[in-house]
């Protein structure tokens, strides 16, 4: 059985995050090895971290989830982000998309579906 994949989720919301990380551990395929709040911790943690995958909320404090990722992808080249946000219109999605990320998902996705773009995104999926 191949390990799982490795994740840094990036969500501001407390309740959101803290409810994500605890089905994301049902998951056999993903493990969580960070879960942070700001979107400017994102990019050092995942350079300290080296994850597979970081999962990353599209409206964040401070430096947004576009900014975000572009400074994930520039710090840890190997790390693929998805996007998962609750109301990002189609601007913020292709801001996302063209930031790097490999997938921009709504948070109203069913739990697999997301758990099927962190496998595609780390190269495990299908």
């Amino acid at each position: 059985m191949a390990a799982a994949v490795r994740i840094v989720l990036v969500e501001d919301n407390d309740v959101y995050r803290s409810a994500l990380e605890l089905v994301l551990g049902l998951s056999e395929d993903v493990e969580v090895v960070a879960s942070i709040a700001d979107g400017a911790d994102a990019a050092p943690t995942c350079a300290r971290l080296a994850p597979d995958v970081c999962l990353m909320d599209y409206r964040l404090p401070g430096v947004d989830g576009a900014a975000a990722t572009r400074a994930v992808r520039d710090t840890s080249p190997a790390t693929a982000v998805v996007g998962l946000t609750a109301a990002a219109d189609d601007d913020e999605r292709e801001a996302m998309l063209a930031a790097g990320a490999a997938a921009c998902l709504s948070k109203d996705e069913p739990f697999d579906a997301v758990v099927d773009a962190i496998l595609l995104a780390a190269g495990r999926g299908s």
